[in-house]
């Protein structure tokens, strides 16, 4: 993680994004505005952050390890109510800008969207009002949003968790010093899981984080393709 020095007229940011490239090509951008007070490449990371920086605003990959944008965001939102948070994605799916809107006012921004359009969306956050790519049509969204609340009440917290770090290949042993429970306690977590949504097999758990945005099909190089014209 990459800490910076803060000028203590800006407003306050954090950077949360699994690919450093991308993550650092933020940064460079966002610095011309605002400050950027730490650039992390994990979920678990982006919560720990945020506790520690309270930044004004919180700029999250939603698919990223350890713990995906969205659960990251639900647990630094439960500490710190007041959290604003903008959210990249290549995904350009209604349910899950539904989801991310469960948080209150929040952005949700298309990772191939345009520089001047991400800086519009923080604008929008930092004076508490939601904004939502015009790429993402705004249709029946009482409906879209109810849809969407299936993602957060189907699986507990920890179970989603369980899910998604078993979904990225991680050994049993691994997530057990995760999440600081027995080997023997996951395990049991993993085959209530499977059980209860009829999975049947690792690649059947793979599809089925998929479906739920605990995970993301990884992009092929240069989709991260934000466009960075400074506004003047």
């Amino acid at each position: 993680m990459q800490i910076q020095k803060v000028s203590t007229g800006s407003k306050r940011l954090l950077i949360a994004d699994d690919h450093a490239m991308f993550g650092e090509a933020l940064r460079v951008y966002l610095e011309k505005t605002y400050a950027v007070v730490g650039v992390v490449s994990n979920g678990r990371a982006m919560v720990q952050e945020a506790m520690k920086t309270s930044p004004d605003a919180i700029i999250a990959d939603v698919g990223m390890p350890l713990l995906n944008g969205l659960d990251a965001a639900r647990r630094i939102k439960a500490a710190a109510p007041a959290s604003k948070f903008v959210f990249l994605t290549m995904q350009d799916d209604p349910n899950l800008a539904a989801a991310a809107l469960e948080l209150g006012p929040i952005a949700f921004v298309l990772k191939h969207s345009s520089g001047p359009e991400l800086l519009k969306a923080i604008d929008h956050v930092l004076h508490g009002r939601p904004y939502l790519t015009p790429k993402l049509r705004a249709e029946d969204w009482a409906a879209t949003k109810a849809r969407a609340r299936q993602y957060s009440k189907e699986l507990t917290s920890r179970q989603r968790e369980i899910v998604q770090m078993f979904a990225e290949g991680r050994p049993m042993k691994e997530i057990a010093g995760l999440l600081d429970l027995s080997e023997k306690t996951v395990e049991f977590h993993k085959h209530h899981i499977m059980e209860s949504f009829n999975i049947r097999s690792n690649a059947d758990l793979v599809m089925f984080a998929l479906k739920h945005h605990l995970i993301s099909v990884p992009s092929e190089p240069g989709h991260h393709a934000l466009v960075f014209h400074h506004r003047s």
